[in-house]
């Protein structure tokens, strides 16, 4: 096969891939659709309202101010009543999609933050050997609460942006298409200085999301590990170590503040002021020709801000899509990782459907007979921890009695532990098969031969909580 052949294949394959993580994160909007319909309807409306609010004071300026002043006050009345009406239906629109536009994207959070653990609890013992406990606990907390500020934050202020950006653009042509067109001569170099930061500022996002994370992998090794450290009275040298872990996120959140003032105060203090003036001395010089009248260059300068912020802003929205599809994605590398199967396994994998798992197993557990004697047999049992490493444990074969008591004797590092986590299938058997009672334990449900084994750890772990429902963990 060619190499380009090679290079099509990945990119289907990462095509794919993307179609497939961007339909699940889909789908975690179904169950609230018609909160979110509700939630950018409400949205859309503040933000027509705050578009027609500068049209009643071009109405008032213009058009009543002209018409006398024994005819003016009920008109003024009646424009202000109006913008008042309008003014309290932005206000309850706009406090609908702040609470429950933030409540959606809580219960988003929260769903995947399930979904998210109950598969972690389901993942092979061998993935926490390799998964730092301060990254997984990142990747569940962090990750996911960005994830939920970009799941309601993004499509709100994406479609405002647009609604103000589109709807100032038709006002204004309007009114005047000269003078728009004097604005629209300053967005390219705006939008010029959007792209040129866009890439830096995400790749800047990325570089602290991964500092965080090494930042919290490292306080979990050295509150995980204290008793270690205060044993050979490291601590500071633990010091040293989250100080240049410390300073790396701190050079990290700085990278982000210098790019973000850059492009936001340049934004905001150069180019929207450019703008502002250069309508100001073309609207001057339309007035003094009688080709623009002064409540429309007025009107002018009220929209301004409707083109700009959308564009000002779209750095902003591309962090915040950027930081909350990348904990998405370390969500989904996750989610994407096979779990333990609690199916009787043959010799071949078997792919489970999660939804007819519980149905699946409680038939397997029908078929499997939970009252055994205890007779425990290792046939030519081999095992290693990946396919590239040596074999840990080679060729062992035993045969337990019910009821015999087995001693496995050897120094540190010479598998011991490694050959009783086999019992219990938290991992699996390399070559060979384990029985009991005669059956190969492949072929039996995790939950039925785990709830028939007794295990004594050797590094005792307490769960929060009293002593009692420590001791009662195994059947409360």
């Amino acid at each position: 096969m060619s190499f380009s052949q090679n290079k099509n294949q990945s990119q289907d394959s990462l095509n794919r891939q993307k179609s497939y993580r961007f339909k699940k994160f889909i789908s975690f909007y179904k169950p609230y659709k018609l909160l979110f319909t509700a939630d950018v309807s409400c949205a859309s409306i503040t933000a027509l309202v705050s578009l027609a609010l500068p049209l009643c004071i071009r109405y008032i300026t213009s058009e009543v101010l002209s018409s006398g002043v024994a005819e003016a006050a009920p008109l003024i009345f009646r424009t202000v009543g109006v913008m008042l009406g309008l003014i309290i239906v932005q206000t309850v629109c706009g406090v609908f999609f702040d609470y429950k536009g933030h409540a959606m994207g809580g219960m988003m959070e929260r769903d995947m933050r399930e979904e998210l653990f109950r598969h972690c609890q389901r993942l092979p013992v061998s993935f926490f050997d390799k998964e730092k406990t301060g990254t997984l606990m990142s990747r569940i907390t962090a990750d996911l609460l960005n994830l939920a500020e970009t799941c309601h934050h993004g499509p709100e202020n994406l479609l405002i942006y647009l609604v103000s950006f589109i709807g100032a653009f038709i006002i204004l042509f309007r009114i005047d298409a000269r003078l728009t067109l004097v604005i629209f001569t300053l967005m390219p170099l705006m939008i010029l200085y959007t792209i040129f930061f866009q890439g830096r500022l995400r790749r800047v996002y990325r570089e602290s999301r991964e500092k965080i994370a090494n930042l919290n992998a490292r306080l979990e090794d050295t509150f995980a590990g204290v008793r270690v450290v205060k044993s050979f009275t490291n601590e500071k040298l633990e010091d040293e170590k989250f100080r240049k872990a410390n300073e790396a996120f701190y050079r990290g959140r700085t990278n982000i503040y210098r790019n973000e003032a850059f492009y936001y105060s340049v934004m905001d203090y150069f180019f929207v002021s450019l703008v502002i003036a250069g309508v100001i001395a073309a609207g001057a010089i339309l007035i003094s020709r009688s080709f623009l009248s002064a409540p429309d260059l007025i009107v002018f300068l009220l929209y301004i801000g409707y083109l700009t912020t959308p564009l000002t802003r779209v750095a902003q929205m591309v962090g915040m899509f950027q930081d909350g599809f990348a904990g998405f994605n370390r969500f989904m590398d996750v989610m994407d990782l096979e779990p333990e199967v609690f199916l009787p396994v043959p010799s071949e994998t078997i792919k489970v459907d999660e939804s007819s798992e519980a149905d699946k197993i409680s038939e397997a557990k029908e078929k499997t007979l939970p009252d055994f004697r205890g007779r425990l047999e290792f046939v030519n049992v081999s095992f290693r921890y990946g396919e590239k490493l040596e074999n840990v444990l080679e060729n062992i074969s035993l045969d337990i009695q019910p009821g015999e008591s087995v001693a496995l004797v050897g120094s540190s590092g010479a598998g011991k532990t490694t050959l009783c986590s086999l019992i219990p299938r938290f991992y699996e058997l390399t070559a060979g098969k384990i029985l009991l009672d005669g059956s190969d334990i492949s072929g039996m449900t995790l939950e039925t031969l785990r709830q028939n084994i007794g295990i004594v750890a050797q590094d005792v772990y307490l769960f929060n909580g009293t002593v009692s429902e420590n001791i009662r963990y195994g059947k409360p």
